[in-house]
């Protein structure tokens, strides 16, 4: 099955009330366990790749890696630019045949996102390419509690749902990531911190309202840090901490639910890897063959993913709607 544009995905799993997984992919090993997991289970999925992934590994060869993936599977599989930080780098991405770039420029003043924003859009349509933008900064829950009277803070960190109106208007993007509270990383919280789900539900109906229908929400840093993994890093070795914390998954259930349509993943990925990579090396410690520990970390990535595509995002099952 040749690469599938996210438009046709989005509209599929807006319907169907379902999120499509977004995961982070930066060499083989993540790249089969995603792929596998997704395939078996029947869920549509996207690829994401970052800017460093594209230094670590060499765009060429993640391209023929995914070529690789498409070739020997049947589900229907995206393509993402996750985080482009400047209009060449989307560019490059989709003249290199990305179904989908992200550029973020939400750390510039509302109108410059705007402007930048608008610049990709204009060049990754006449290529058959979607964009999603960013408005707000992924900086925890223990930002941004509003205004008096219970109105949202325009100063503040988090998406403002009239903003985000303007935003989509004036920008063209087609997809939205939002800021309500979620955050990179596998430090996210501090305590029992959960996403402010009733700004969510703010956003998706000043969108609704201003005439631009069931718009698609993205929610980056959606990882939840499963405090086993944690455990078990540390238990091998690991020195992560007892504050690690991430997003509910209760909360992006209530998310995707509301019409995000788009959950990206990557540090859970990563926590997933490193603990079987450190069982492994701490219970043989004379082991040098990377194939003895890249085959069970392949193998607890994939149980990640199936898990949450099956239990979170509910995805599973619906790569033929």
């Amino acid at each position: 099955m040749p690469l599938t544009h996210t438009k046709e995905l989005f509209a599929k799993a807006l319907k169907g009330k379902y999120a499509l997984g977004a995961f982070n992919v930066n060499n083989m090993e993540l790249l089969q366990a995603i792929v596998e997991a997704c395939e078996e289970e029947k869920a549509p999925v996207m690829l994401q790749i970052s800017k460093g992934a594209r230094q670590y590994a060499h765009p060429v060869y993640l391209k023929k890696l995914i070529e690789a993936a498409v070739s020997l599977s049947n589900i229907p599989i995206a393509v993402h630019l996750d985080h482009g930080d400047s209009f060449e780098l989307c560019k490059e991405c989709i003249d290199e045949g990305f179904t989908s770039v992200m550029i973020d420029a939400s750390h510039e003043p509302f109108e410059k996102n705007i402007e930048i924003c608008k610049k990709v859009v204009d060049y990754a349509h006449k290529h058959n390419c979607v964009v999603e933008g960013e408005l707000g900064m992924l900086v925890g829950a223990q930002h941004d509690d509003g205004e008096e009277g219970g109105g949202y803070s325009k100063g503040g960190c988090y998406t403002h749902p009239d903003e985000a109106v303007q935003f989509v208007k004036a920008s063209g993007v087609d997809s939205l990531a939002v800021a309500i509270g979620n955050s990179h990383g596998a430090y996210k919280f501090k305590g029992e911190q959960h996403l402010d789900l009733e700004r969510l539900k703010a956003i998706k109906k000043a969108l609704m309202d201003a005439g631009l229908g069931d718009y698609p929400l993205v929610l980056h840093g959606a990882s939840s840090v499963p405090k086993d993994l944690a455990a078990e890093i540390n238990k091998y070795g690991g020195k992560l901490g007892e504050d690690t914390a991430g997003v509910p998954e209760a909360d992006i259930e209530i998310a995707r639910r509301t019409g995000c349509t788009k959950v990206n993943i990557d540090t859970d990925l990563r926590l997933a890897m490193t603990a079987a990579i450190r069982k492994v090396m701490f219970e043989n410690p004379k082991e040098f063959d990377p194939r003895k520990y890249l085959a069970p970390a392949r193998t607890k990535v994939k149980e990640l993913v199936r898990h949450k595509v099956k239990n979170v995002l509910c995805c599973a099952g619906h790569a033929f709607d």
